[in-house]
């Protein structure tokens, strides 16, 4: 700052001014000063400033890397921090790189809130954190955490994903479980549930997995191996997110099973790579746009004082029917197994 006001010809304060869109410098001096700024490469430090008023005005972001969600969440959060006048600063968790070490790069950034995406930390932990900063979880309920929450009503996408294929013919259906990832017990109870609401609980199978493409793959060269050995592929499958339900639709296809014709497959979060494959996922919607405002929107009033205590936020999830689901093969309708 001392550089370009000698260069201007112009004291350190009214650079200042100039910086900070105060009025003080006519209109000739503004322009004199910027243009002098952007010659010499000049930039203010707005993290430096922010700072010396004792707040930073940023929200950490824990994400993972390969997980196409938490890229259509981190999109929608950036509009809405700006337009409540934070920063956002990411923070990603990948192999060898935990969520700890995530967590505690962003507070070393001195980011005033973390809203964390999926996370898989154990509650106590995720407890933990919340007594230490503000702190939001997106994806999944953490009951009596000192965090706020947002997810979808999980059970409820389920059951919708379940009545559609039920009501297409449906009775051998699968579902690949998400093991510890968020949401996946919430999916995994309401599967059973709808099973024996609907008299199929000797249909009834759970796969271990977890929500990963690899995952879907191994599950793939499972019911194709079971097949080749003599027992039926199912009808349909209700994989754990999307990630896993591309890597089962990439090994069946490659197998030749056509999907929907000789099985369904149906996954959860209609990521923005569900509508890019050729037949299109059948998925349940989560709304990442307004889970995204939401999380942003309940950090920044923890952080002013509006809402002091931390608050829970469930949406309704939509099934999405697209190119991966329909009727099962002819003859196995109804009451022919």
């Amino acid at each position: 700052m001392a550089d370009v006001a000698e260069r201007a010809g112009v004291s350190r304060a009214l650079v200042s001014i100039v910086f900070r869109d105060q009025p003080g410098a006519s209109p000739r001096t503004r322009d004199r000063v910027l243009r002098i700024a952007d010659e010499i490469g000049y930039r203010p430090d707005s993290a430096a400033r922010l700072l010396a008023r004792g707040r930073s005005r940023t929200l950490g972001v824990m994400f993972t890397v390969h997980q196409p969600f938490h890229a259509d969440l981190v999109e929608g959060i950036y509009p809405e921090a700006e337009r409540l006048g934070y920063d956002v600063l990411l923070s990603a968790t990948a192999q060898g790189r935990g969520e700890a070490k995530a967590v505690e790069a962003l507070l070393g950034h001195r980011c005033e809130a973390v809203i964390l995406l999926g996370p898989d930390a154990q509650p106590a932990d995720i407890d933990a954190l919340g007594h230490r900063t503000v702190t939001v979880t997106v994806g999944r309920r953490v009951p009596h955490a000192r965090v706020d929450s947002v997810h979808t009503a999980e059970g409820k996408g389920v059951r919708q994903a379940m009545e559609h294929l039920v009501e297409l013919g449906h009775r051998r259906i699968v579902h690949i479980d998400g093991g510890r990832g968020p949401g996946s017990a919430e999916r995994r109870r309401a599967y059973r549930a709808a099973m024996r609401r609907h008299g199929l609980e000797p249909e009834l199978r759970v796969i271990p997995g977890d929500h990963t493409e690899q995952s879907g793959i191994e599950t793939g060269r499972l019911l194709l191996s079971e097949r080749d050995h003599g027992r039926p592929l199912p009808t349909a499958v209700l994989a754990g997110n999307d990630r896993c339900a591309m890597g089962l639709l990439m090994t069946l296809t490659q197998a030749g099973v056509d999907v929907p014709r000789d099985l369904s497959v149906v996954g959860y979060d209609d990521s923005h790579l569900s509508h890019l494959m050729p037949i299109g996922l059948t998925t349940v919607r989560q709304d990442a746009v307004l889970m995204s405002e939401y999380a942003v929107r309940f950090a920044v009033e923890r952080l002013e004082g509006t809402a002091p205590e931390p608050r829970e936020a469930v949406l309704d999830p939509k099934l999405t029917v697209r190119g991966t689901s329909g009727p099962p093969p002819e003859g196995v309708a109804a009451g022919n197994r």
